[in-house]
């Protein structure tokens, strides 16, 4: 069963990678619509916190006019209850939109740190992997060796 347990350990720095990933293409693409994206002011339509412990996350609703004429509403865009003082008793906000884009929308008040939060994961779920494969590698070969011990003494 411990060998098992050993093989299966190997499953979570390539998790750690994925994350890692994950968290740098947000990061990208943060600043990619920060930069090529169109400055325009965005109504607040609802803003909800909550200060329950186990909700670490609140939500604001958009209406964003476009250069078009057109107007892209978004609903309940969550956010990290950290950020959302930053917003709190707003009417309305300063944003970048990129239309289609995986990172639409952008809100200029929040944005430095929310780019900087999701390089920070980057970095952890990077140490975090390299950690638990230099932590797998060595149990794994722990076992080997004890494996090979207990035959060559047999």
């Amino acid at each position: 069963m411990v060998r098992v347990i050993a093989r299966i350990l190997w499953v979570v720095p390539f998790g750690l990678v994925l994350l890692s990933i994950d968290q740098a293409k947000l990061a990208y693409d943060l600043r990619t619509t920060w930069h090529h994206g169109a400055q325009t002011t965005a109504e607040v339509l609802e803003w909800q916190s909550s200060n329950r412990a186990d909700v670490t996350y609140g939500y604001v609703s958009l209406r964003i006019p476009l250069a078009d004429g057109s107007t892209l509403t978004r609903q309940k865009l969550s956010l990290p209850n950290s950020l959302l003082p930053q917003l709190e008793g707003l009417s309305t906000l300063a944003v970048h939109v990129r239309p289609g884009a995986s990172q639409e929308i952008v809100i200029d008040r929040i944005m430095p740190t929310h780019w900087h939060i999701a390089t920070a994961q980057v970095g952890i779920s990077l140490l975090g992997a390299v950690i638990f494969f230099a932590g797998a590698y060595w149990w794994n070969g722990y076992l080997r060796k004890e494996a090979g011990l207990r035959r060559s003494s047999e």
